[in-house]
């Protein structure tokens, strides 16, 4: 294989690993020949792609803006030999997909359902759950996660986007008791708060690019997040919610956002498999149409609901 193609799986392999050594257990190297491949690269690119410390390594800005387009790369490669190898380029089988509840129902399944649609011989499992699967144990081969992922040997994960949350509330409310001026106002006004597994979500706010969490007075709590929506809408208080559930009642005048000058808080979308040496062709593509799709999709809500609010 070309040098430069082995470099780029070792750097690959290595950032999906917790370790240099690691990664040379998955690719059956030793960890000398996977630091120095990586040490080649870094010269060849002459940037540095990891942050090393004597415990683990972890990607910089620059390695991981490559490392998607490594993992874009090596897709192609893959498609181009499913395609030559017998006619495997055809996706079949079944793909079974794990989302949340909302966020999959309203951005996850109607994409996935045109890419059924498109591929005959393909059957399509989604699971609607908001609880961490067990992705091996429980036979899925995809699952999208928002939010940041904990560290894992077992799982790879492909970055497909994000989503901004906004703060927003009913106009009859805000005319009753006032708009708020400043994030610290928030804490005098009723909160309909979401609740998960018996606890109250924080509500974050952006100072200075920082992210800092507080605990809302919750007058109404509930454990979906369309029942906090409807609470809101209802008058009930203010609530916040990302813009993927809201921005319907953003345009209709339903719900007002607040702060519109601050910048959002918003969430890593990611899909999840589980690590395979060669990864089949359905949840491949499934995953490049999320990566092509998903984002401009959410920023068409986003856009959206700032131009209803």
């Amino acid at each position: 294989m070309d040098d430069r193609l082995a470099g780029i799986e070792v750097f690959v392999a290595s950032a999906e690993s917790p370790s240099f050594a690691q990664a040379a257990t998955r690719l059956h190297l030793t960890r000398s020949a996977v630091a120095k491949s990586v040490a080649r690269l870094e010269a060849r690119l002459g940037v540095r792609l990891f942050h090393r410390t004597t415990r683990r390594q972890s990607l910089t800005e620059e390695g991981t803006v490559f490392y998607e387009y490594c993992l874009r790369a090596l897709g192609e490669l893959k498609a181009a030999e499913d395609l030559l190898e017998g006619g495997k380029g055809m996706v079949s089988g079944r793909l079974k997909v794990s989302m949340p509840v909302l966020f999959g129902h309203l951005c996850i399944a109607p994409l996935l359902s045109r890419f059924a649609r498109k591929h005959s011989g393909l059957g399509l499992e989604m699971s609607f759950n908001d609880r961490v699967v067990d992705l091996v144990e429980e036979g899925f081969d995809l699952a999208i996660r928002i939010g940041t992922l904990p560290s894992s040997t077992n799982l790879v994960a492909r970055r497909l986007g994000e989503h901004k949350m906004a703060f927003c509330a009913a106009p009859d409310y805000l005319q009753r008791r006032g708009m708020p001026k400043t994030l610290e106002d928030l804490r005098q006004h009723d909160a309909v708060a979401y609740t998960r597994l018996g606890r109250v979500l924080s509500w974050q706010v952006l100072r200075d690019g920082r992210s800092e969490e507080f605990k809302p007075a919750a007058r109404i709590l509930a454990d979906d997040m369309q029942a906090v929506a409807a609470s809101a809408v209802a008058g009930l208080g203010i609530a916040w919610l990302p813009y993927w559930l809201v921005h319907r009642f953003l345009q209709t005048g339903e719900l007002t956002e607040l702060f519109v000058d601050h910048a959002s808080v918003s969430f890593t979308v990611n899909a999840v498999w589980p690590y395979m040496p060669r990864l089949p062709p359905k949840v491949r593509l499934a995953v490049d149409l999320l990566v092509e799709e998903l984002p401009p999709l959410l920023s068409a809500i986003e856009a959206a609901s700032l131009g209803g609010a």
